[in-house]
C-alpha cells in the first residue's frame, strides 16, 4: 500500500476518533433541552425496533428488536440520559402512545405480560450507561460484552421473568412450572438476544471513543 493511501486511512480514522470524542463531549455537556431531545429521540428508536417482531403461538411474549435500541441508549446517552430515555417511552405509551410491540399502547401493557420486560428497559439502559459514563475508554471490548450481556440477560429477565411468573399465576389460576415459565419467558429469546448483541458491540465500539473525553 502506497504512503498516500496509508496516510489517507489514517486520516479518516483520525477523524473518526475525533468524532466520537465530539459526541461524548456533545452529550455530556448539552443542556437539558439538548438531552431532552436526545433522549426523546432514543425513546422514538425503542418505539422504532418494537415494531421488528415475531409473535410465537406458544408465549404472550413476541420476539422485537427492542433490547438493541435499550442496550444502545445507554451506551450513546450514558446512565441517567439513558435510563430517562426509556422511563419516557414506558410513560409515554403507558399514557397511550402506539409504540409498544404491535403498535399497542396503554397502561395495561405495563400490567400485561410484558410489563417486567418493559421496566427492566431503564434498568438496562441505566446500567450499560454507567459503563459507558465511567468505565468504556478505558477497558477492553471484552468488558463490554460482559457488562451488555448482564444488562440483557440478569436485569432485562431479571425483572421481566419474576412480573411473567405472577402475570401467568394470574391469568390462569394457578402456578406455572419453572419449565414452563422459561419455555416461554426466556428460552425462545436467547438466540436473537444474541443475534441482537453481536449488532449492538460493532456500533458501540464505533461510538465509544478509546480515550477520555
Amino acid at each position: 500500500m502506497s504512503r498516500i493511501a496509508l496516510s489517507s486511512l489514517e486520516g479518516r480514522w483520525n477523524d473518526i476518533t475525533h468524532a466520537r470524542v465530539q459526541f461524548f463531549r456533545y452529550r455530556t455537556r448539552a443542556d437539558v433541552s439538548q438531552k431532552i431531545g436526545l433522549a426523546l429521540g432514543f425513546s422514538a428508536i425503542t418505539g422504532l425496533a418494537a415494531q421488528i417482531q415475531l409473535v410465537l403461538p406458544f408465549t404472550p411474549i413476541p420476539i422485537t428488536f427492542t433490547t438493541f435500541a435499550v442496550l444502545l441508549s445507554g451506551i450513546a446517552l450514558g446512565a441517567r440520559w439513558g435510563g430517562i430515555s426509556q422511563t419516557l417511552y414506558i410513560g409515554l405509551g403507558a399514557a397511550g402512545l402506539p409504540w409498544f410491540a404491535g403498535t399497542s399502547g396503554g397502561f395495561g401493557v405495563i400490567l400485561g405480560a410484558t410489563g417486567g420486560y418493559i421496566i427492566g428497559f431503564v434498568l438496562a439502559a441505566v446500567v450499560v450507561g454507567f459503563y459507558t459514563d465511567k468505565l468504556a475508554p478505558e477497558h477492553q471490548l471484552y468488558h463490554l460484552i460482559i457488562i451488555l450481556i448482564v444488562a440483557n440477560f440478569v436485569v432485562i429477565y431479571g425483572t421481566g421473568l419474576p412480573w411473567f411468573f405472577g402475570w401467568l399465576t394470574i391469568s390462569q389460576g394457578s402456578m406455572p412450572s419453572m419449565v414452563d415459565l422459561l419455555s416461554m419467558g426466556l428460552f425462545p429469546f436467547i438466540p436473537g438476544d444474541v443475534i441482537k448483541l453481536f449488532f449492538v458491540v460493532p456500533v458501540a465500539k464505533v461510538i465509544i471513543p478509546n480515550e477520555a473525553y
